[in-house]
């Protein structure tokens, strides 16, 4: 899209606009805007677009992360009236980069702004979220420059156990275990990845990263599972843990929830453009027990 006032049409309500932002979650409460003056990351960004577009805004995100969760390729959309980009700096949804940049704090950048195409819904429209958990067993810790996004587990781990834990996780499952209970919210999931990866240097030994993604992960989700591994890893449970916790129905009190520094939201991915408003409607679809049977 060029920057021409012409590119867009003023008479139109509302575009819909994709915002590709990132941000150190440390000094955040999470994702969600809240009450009482908690600073979130949809509470700040939405209040400088508001600013930059003189219309109130609303956010609707790919997936909501956790107090303390970082977000390297967050996505998000918002309905903005077509009149805001009728100003003398702002006349397309490039120009937010430019002008939020002078605005944001140093630990929230808005990466990317661009007119969504038809059909697409930051949430809704994602075929599945990547994320990286980053963690070390060294007993010294982290490295200080890494200490706000790599977790500390007290006590060593195999990582053969771990990856083995991981490994009785993936396909479609019910990960009522490992999910914070939410009225009406399924807990049904794809996890389509779970892999653990060595990524030690003489600098960082014992670190390890684990790379997971999933259609979409129900609350606590991905630090609930890697905490499950990670006492498999040490010996704490038996190998059969992770798979046996398949067959609970509620949430279960010896899951442990792994430190939220170490969590990353990467990516997410979304199906080609003409995909978009058929992916939507599908997604929204509630999951049921009878998708396990088939």
């Amino acid at each position: 899209m060029t920057r021409r006032n012409s590119m867009i049409d003023a008479s139109e309500q509302t575009i819909r606009v994709r915002l590709d932002v990132s941000y150190d979650g440390t000094d955040f409460h999470g994702w969600a805007a809240q009450k009482g003056g908690l600073r979130t990351v949809a509470g700040v960004l939405e209040e400088k677009l508001s600013l930059v577009t003189r219309h109130p805004i609303q956010l609707v995100v790919a997936g909501r992360t956790d107090a303390g969760v970082h977000a390297d390729g967050q996505v998000c959309h918002a309905d903005i009236p077509a009149s805001a980009f009728t100003q003398r700096s702002l006349t397309c949804p490039e120009d937010l980069v430019r002008r939020l940049s002078r605005m944001l704090p140093e630990d929230l950048r808005l990466s990317a702004a661009s007119m969504a195409p038809v059909g697409f819904d930051a949430r809704f429209s994602a075929l599945r979220r990547h994320y990286i958990y980053r963690v070390t067993t060294n007993p010294a810790g982290p490295l200080p420059v890494r200490a706000r996004d790599t977790a500390v587990w007290r006590r060593p781990v195999e990582l053969t156990k771990v990856q083995a834990a991981a490994d009785a996780l993936i396909g479609l499952n019910d990960f009522a275990a490992f999910c914070k209970a939410r009225d009406g919210a399924t807990t049904i999931r794809e996890l389509q990845v779970f892999e653990w990866t060595d990524v030690s240097t003489p600098s960082e030994p014992h670190t390890y990263e684990a790379h997971v993604v999933a259609d979409a992960f129900c609350w606590s989700m991905v630090r609930s599972i890697v905490g499950a591994c990670l006492t498999v890893g040490e010996g704490r449970r038996s190998e059969s843990f992770t798979g046996d916790l398949l067959r609970e129905k509620q949430r279960s009190s010896s899951v442990p929830v792994a430190p939220g520094n170490g969590l990353n939201l990467v990516r997410v991915d979304y199906p080609e453009d003409d995909e978009l408003a058929a992916r939507a409607l599908a997604t929204r679809a509630v999951r049921s027990d009878e998708e396990l049977r088939h």
